[in-house]
């Protein structure tokens, strides 16, 4: 599409590579050209910290506002009750609500990160949608709001006509959590004059919905926009790697690991990942990935740093690179590297090297971890692991012990 925006939000998304589609691309636009337009990113609370998939819609809040605009992160304390039922195979876990609220805080905590919180001005707003979806009268709902959806539109969304095809059964409380997305754009366009919905691609028919609602309610106009759902270079998610999710929340992965996620980016994907992740210009992001050689290993490195410095700090992206130096090219330790500390009793008579492998993170499965050591890509202390049968007993614990998983992921292992 080629179109021309005016306002500074929608030509930044559009030359760093946010954008995936929109409702309506010039009377967006325009608004946004005409003054301070508030949007929101909604949340549900289904852990305690976000992920590396979450990221890209991080930032787009954040240039948003940087852009001058306010953003809301709305959290979402009612549908998490419910469950996403989008492109998923089974229903999610329902959670307590003591558990939702964990979550929420826990999120919070990233999000502070990268936005600027408070009333005035264009600060941004964190609202959850217990306030309005926990008090809803069934019948008056129903009446109100329901009447407004279609059944036969619903169940022709491709987040709901993939799961039935595949002949997976879909629970009517799943199937009402569309209904209850597409209220919360409502409310908060009445409540706070929201006009934009943003969200993942997968999002679309949720945010079209929303869309179509207030439309029918109040007879008023608003927007959506969708990002691409990404994946790396070699058709991987976007935020997986070999331990499981890549979580934002420190206590739950450390920032020299976050750090090194970004470090193992594939040539490919890094002019890319510096658009999307960082603030560097966009001519010095196109320079940095279109470099050859071993001079792709520095973009990488300014992409770690870049990425770790803004949800870390960057003393901790400084503190990552120099660990990371002294791991790979001086063969120590580091003093920054993700550490499992071990109490005596854990060991007893000793503990395979295997369990160990998987326990700080290197692997995701013993199975992995076995698989790992037959390949040649375990070392113990620098040197090859091929006993995948080996004990670790207290006594090689005296001084703590380093394990490698290939060339670029390492943990130690001490007695605590």
């Amino acid at each position: 599409m080629t179109y021309h925006p005016k306002s500074d939000f929608m030509a930044t998304i559009m030359e760093r590579g946010f954008l995936a589609d929109c409702t309506d691309y010039q009377g967006l636009d325009e608004a946004l050209s005409r003054g301070m337009v508030t949007a929101y990113i909604g949340y549900d609370a289904t852990a305690r910290s976000l992920h590396v998939g979450h990221l890209l819609n991080v930032m787009l809040l954040r240039w948003f506002q940087k852009t001058g605009h306010k953003p809301i992160t709305l959290m979402g304390g009612g549908t998490t009750k419910v469950g996403d039922p989008s492109f998923r195979a089974d229903e999610r876990p329902l959670l307590t609500p003591a558990q939702i609220d964990d979550n929420i805080a826990g999120m919070q905590q990233v999000f502070d990160r990268y936005l600027s919180y408070g009333e005035d001005g264009n600060g941004a707003l964190m609202r959850n949608n217990a306030e309005w979806l926990d008090g809803l009268n069934y019948l008056d709902f129903l009446r109100d709001i329901g009447r407004h959806f279609s059944v036969n539109r619903m169940l022709s969304f491709e987040s709901v006509k993939s799961r039935l095809d595949r002949e997976q059964s879909l629970s009517f409380l799943e199937f009402n959590y569309m209904i209850l997305q597409a209220y919360d754009f409502l409310e908060l366009h009445r409540r706070y004059g929201c006009l934009l919905q943003m969200g993942g691609s997968d999002q679309w028919g949720n945010i079209v919905n929303g869309i179509d609602l207030t439309r029918r309610v109040l007879d008023e106009e608003i927007y959506g926009l969708t990002t691409p759902l990404l994946t790396t270079s070699d058709g991987k998610k976007m935020g997986k790697s070999a331990g499981g999710a890549v979580w934002l929340a420190s206590e739950m992965l450390s920032a020299y690991e976050f750090w090194q996620f970004w470090r193992n980016t594939t040539d490919a994907d890094t002019g890319r990942f510096l658009k999307l992740y960082t603030e560097l210009p966009v001519d010095e992001c196109d320079r940095l990935g279109a470099l050859g050689g071993s001079e792709i290993n520095e973009a990488k490195i300014i992409l770690a740093n870049e990425v770790t410095a803004l949800l870390h700090g960057a003393e901790a992206a400084r503190a990552a690179e120099a660990t990371a130096r002294e791991v790979f090219e001086k063969g120590g330790a580091g003093g920054d590297l993700p550490t499992l500390t071990l109490g005596a009793d854990e060991i007893g008579e000793g503990i395979s090297v295997v369990q160990l492998i998987v326990r700080s993170g290197l692997a995701a499965s013993g199975k992995e971890a076995k698989r790992l050591i037959a390949d040649n890509g375990a070392k113990l202390d620098d040197a090859p692991l091929s006993d995948a049968g080996r004990m670790i007993t207290a006594a090689d614990l005296a001084s703590p012990i380093k394990l490698s998983a290939g060339k670029k992921r390492h943990a130690m292992v001490e007695l605590g």
